[in-house]
């Protein structure tokens, strides 16, 4: 495991004027993925996307939405902010050298959920009580910032709506820089959904599967109040089950 500084008290983030566009890079083009390329490119902002298979399976979804198609590596590296949603198994399968040479400044989000009995298995550290955020930001040796990861694919395609809507939706954005935070927080009111500070990464666990929030279409109000009334014990069906156990949980 390479050495990993989360101190993010170096880290100058830019704070961007309201409206203006950034380049992202997107690792991942499955539901999530997909969806924030053409949300994201339909705002303006300028989108590198990859995905495991290489660029030229990308050709449709570019010609979709105008994102340029490119290798994993790109995509890490011609952003201002790139965000991370692919399988939880597959994060230590990214390149070791993922964000070398990245500059500090380059915000990394993790929409990443951990479900061990439908799809990524057993891992340790979160089964003994690491936060999926803090797992994923060790692999990638970057600190990240949780959002995305609690609502469904086709709701963030549909259902974003202008600020101040009656009963608009809201998105919990957790992590641990003020600033790098609240250019997420800003992206997510921008996608049509009202950004609730969630906290630090230490806090995401409210976030996560089998928590109040998680797969529901709450409003800002509502958010607040599902964090507040998480349980930071993971339920049995969002555990991994001993070898040779039936049943799957059901995930969003």
């Amino acid at each position: 495991m390479r050495f990993l500084n989360l101190n993010w008290s170096k880290q100058r983030i830019i704070l961007r004027r309201e409206g203006a566009h950034m380049n992202i890079g997107i690792i991942g083009a499955g539901h999530i993925g997909g969806t924030l390329t053409r949300r994201a490119t339909a705002l303006g902002h300028k989108v590198f996307v990859a995905n495991s298979r290489g660029p030229e399976t990308l050709k449709d979804l570019a010609a979709e939405t105008g994102a340029k198609p490119v290798t994993i590596t790109e995509a890490a590296r011609s952003g201002e902010l790139v965000i991370v949603t692919i399988p939880m198994k597959n994060i230590p399968s990214l390149p070791r050298d993922l964000f070398k040479g990245v500059a500090d400044n380059v915000i990394v989000v993790d929409t990443c959920n951990y479900y061990p009995q439908q799809r990524d298995g057993r891992i340790d550290e979160i089964e003994a009580g690491m936060t999926e955020s803090q797992w994923v930001q060790k692999q990638l040796g970057r600190p990240v910032i949780k959002a995305f990861n609690n609502i469904y694919a086709q709701h963030l395609m549909d259902l974003g709506r202008p600020t101040g809507t009656p009963q608009r939706i809201a998105l919990p954005v957790a992590g641990d820089n003020a600033a790098a935070k609240s250019v997420v927080l800003q992206l997510v009111n921008e996608l049509g959904f009202d950004a609730v500070d969630a906290g630090g990464l230490d806090e995401s666990w409210r976030q996560q599967p089998g928590t109040p929030v998680y797969a529901q279409d709450f409003d800002a109000e509502g958010v607040r109040r599902a964090l507040s009334q998480a349980s930071p014990e993971r339920k049995p069906e969002w555990r991994a089950k001993p070898s040779g156990s039936a049943g799957l949980a059901k995930s969003a």
